[in-house]
């Protein structure tokens, strides 16, 4: 892709500049870097610069182009690491459990993007969604038909987004509208569009078997085939996000140990693999999730909106697994990782943890750029990085602005954004240096 001229102005952003180096898990205080008064230098689309503004300012060119954003923080740019972009028109459906609410809304809502156009608006829509919420690289579902996956990839494309998608693998236990005509079928659809969309731009194919109870072992072996065989190709599945899917797995798959092993079985855990849940697993699957390098994503609105259990944070870290945040729109209810982190920090709680603030920036930033295989590009303002970045307001609301205004440490008012802050704190987006969107 063809970004700005070598000769366009150095792009420098001032403001307070918060990213993380490492996870405050294992590194503490000295994973992040803050800068009160910080300055982003940017050129090509890619970070030359991060640091103090008094200094940086000194030795910008006269030509730079300064955009000053002092009273805003300014992040990297969020990454959502598990969502369906297909349901974004039945958010907030009325409760149910996972198989039911399948039934009566993903399914249909899924079926009608055999339709190029209702598969375009709906693309369009959801790449502005995310954009308008500060999120800049996704990993996202389309649905069994080819077009849904041309239609998101044409749609991040166009605005440069970093996006991994691909078609939704099912011939077996689902819709007739929404299932492979043969294990076969499916495997040459995602080959044809692999070869249409895989690593072009900032764009990266995920095989996508939608889950154990909905590919017959022969697709399963199959995507495993595929996703071995093409250099820089991702896996994303769900994995034991119900107690009864758990149940109906080993009945599906008496040979395997449990859930998890069936994806074992068929060669789909390694790294680049992530999985979205993973609630009902045990420390032996962790184990294995960390030495295979695979990742898991943390979806806690919902979890908690089908009341599917809590993940267990701690066990993944103890374990040494990657873990981003998912917001599994359309069961998740809300494209905001800000609203996401709220959610995780309660649902911890729920489960004897917690979840402090810098950790959850970095879940929401670096943590899910590594799940995803993506931090030499993503997820820190690291020089030669793509500069991807947020920019939000800490007063936005008026209960905001009262909280911060007693709020004495960065942590506390970054927990404090974190757990009143939504949609109305993003100022502006940025994707490679330019503005995604008009600022607010």
């Amino acid at each position: 892709m063809s970004q700005k001229s070598a000769n366009a102005p150095l792009l420098a952003v001032r403001g307070e500049i918060v990213h993380f180096v490492a996870d405050p898990h294992e590194r503490g205080a000295a994973a992040c870097e803050h800068f009160p008064d910080g300055l982003l230098v940017v050129a090509d689309g890619v970070v030359q610069r991060c640091g103090p503004a008094a200094e940086l300012l000194a030795a910008l060119p006269s030509t730079a182009r300064v955009v000053d954003h002092r009273g805003k923080l300014i992040l990297p740019g969020f990454v959502d690491t598990h969502v369906h972009y297909a349901q974004t028109g039945i958010v907030a459906s009325f409760g149910e459990q996972l198989s039911k609410w399948l039934e009566k809304f993903a399914w249909p809502a899924e079926a009608r993007l055999k339709n190029p156009t209702v598969a375009a608006a709906e693309a369009e829509f959801f790449c502005d969604e995310l954009l308008r919420n500060g999120t800049t690289t996704a990993m996202t579902f389309a649905t069994a038909h080819p077009v849904s996956v041309d239609a998101i990839f044409a749609a991040a494309q166009a605005r440069r987004m970093r996006l991994i998608a691909g078609k939704v693998l099912m011939d077996s236990d689902c819709p007739d509208d929404l299932r492979d005509a043969s294990a076969a079928e499916g495997d040459a659809q995602t080959r044809a569009a692999i070869e249409k969309w895989h690593s072009h731009d900032r764009l990266a194919y995920a095989v996508t078997p939608r889950f154990a109870l909905t590919s017959s072992p022969e697709q399963l072996c199959l995507a495993g085939r595929l996703f071995h065989e093409i250099p820089g190709l991702y896996l994303q599945s769900h994995l034991a996000e119900q107690r009864d899917e758990t149940v109906l797995a080993a009945q599906r798959f008496p040979e395997a140990r449990d859930y998890f092993d069936i994806y074992r079985r068929a060669e789909l855990v390694a790294p680049r693999a992530l999985y979205a849940h993973c609630l009902w697993i045990d420390d032996e699957d962790r184990r294995a999730f960390a030495d295979a390098g695979a990742a898991m994503a943390f979806c806690p609105t919902s979890n908690l909106f089908l009341g599917s259990g809590l993940f267990d944070l701690a066990a993944a870290q103890r374990h040494g697994v990657r873990v981003g945040l998912g917001t599994d729109v359309g069961a998740g209810t809300s494209f905001s990782l800000l609203r996401t982190l709220a959610e995780a920090y309660k649902a911890l709680r729920l489960n004897g943890q917690t979840l402090g603030a810098e950790e959850g920036f970095y879940l929401a930033t670096l943590g899910g750029a590594r799940a995803l295989y993506l931090d030499e590009y993503v997820g820190n303002f690291a020089v030669g990085r793509e500069a991807d970045f947020v920019v939000l307001d800490p007063l936005a609301t008026p209960l905001l602005a009262h909280r911060i205004a007693r709020a004495e440490t960065l942590s506390e008012r970054l927990f404090a954004l974190m757990m009143l802050g939504d949609e109305r704190c993003v100022v502006a987006t940025h994707v490679l240096g330019e503005p995604a969107r008009p600022p607010a």
